[in-house]
């Protein structure tokens, strides 16, 4: 009647409102948008964690293969539709029709919980790590980094070669990344109402992007 544009934003999607500008979906994509995707497709459900944790394991099974339209549907056993089609264009970074799947699972995972930062890191450790010592390489953490926290513009290899300290060009989860991480409190809270209300995805982020310019600065020291 007032003829005032409306949109269909939740809850939830007004969480990830308040953490966008330090979340960046690969091309710059609106979370949001990516959010609205994943309800229209039914995709979040009651047990999203378990689906999460059956994407992470799946993912990391492709090896880093980029899967096609088709592909990405029977990933997640979904026919291919115009919502499908989107959500696969705003990870064909290449525009080569093709994606990293990994990179969804990580998307995905913020959507699920944003207000469980180090737990969507620890997702993408696991998917991009390697088999025989559960360690990635500079380029993986940029990407996962750039991913999950939109810290893109971040030059990593200070921060890698920090961590790195036995200089093999690899670094773990565990290996002081996760412990550094730890002197945050707002990375260890357990979500609640209230919690999820005042602590979203975007002061998690606020504090590991801290700690990793904390990081470099002492590295300049």
């Amino acid at each position: 009647a007032l003829q005032v544009p409306v949109t269909d934003y939740s809850y939830e999607d007004c969480q990830l409102a308040m953490a966008e500008g330090q979340i960046r979906l690969p091309v710059d994509t609106c979370l949001l948008e990516f959010a609205k995707l994943v309800r229209s497709l039914g995709l979040k459900r009651v047990n999203s964690e378990k689906l999460l944790q059956d994407y992470g394991k799946r993912a990391r099974e492709l090896q880093g293969q980029r899967p096609s339209l088709e592909d990405f549907a029977q990933f997640l056993e979904l026919p291919v539709s115009g919502e499908l089609r989107h959500m696969f264009a705003l990870f064909d970074e290449n525009e080569d029709h093709s994606m990293d799947v990994r990179e969804f699972v990580i998307a995905f995972s913020v959507v699920c919980r944003p207000a469980k930062t180090l737990d969507t890191i620890r997702l993408a450790f696991q998917m991009f790590e390697a088999e025989e010592d559960g360690a990635i390489t500079e380029n993986e953490l940029m990407c996962i980094l750039r991913t999950a926290l939109g810290v893109g513009e971040l030059r990593v290899s200070r921060l890698f070669r920090a961590i790195d300290e036995e200089d093999s060009g690899k670094i773990t989860f565990g290996k002081r990344f996760s412990n550094e991480c730890k002197r945050f409190p707002a990375l260890s809270f357990s979500p609640s109402p209230v919690h999820i209300f005042c602590f979203t995805f975007f002061q998690d982020c606020r504090c590991l992007y801290e700690f990793i310019s904390e990081y470099l600065h002492g590295l300049d020291a």
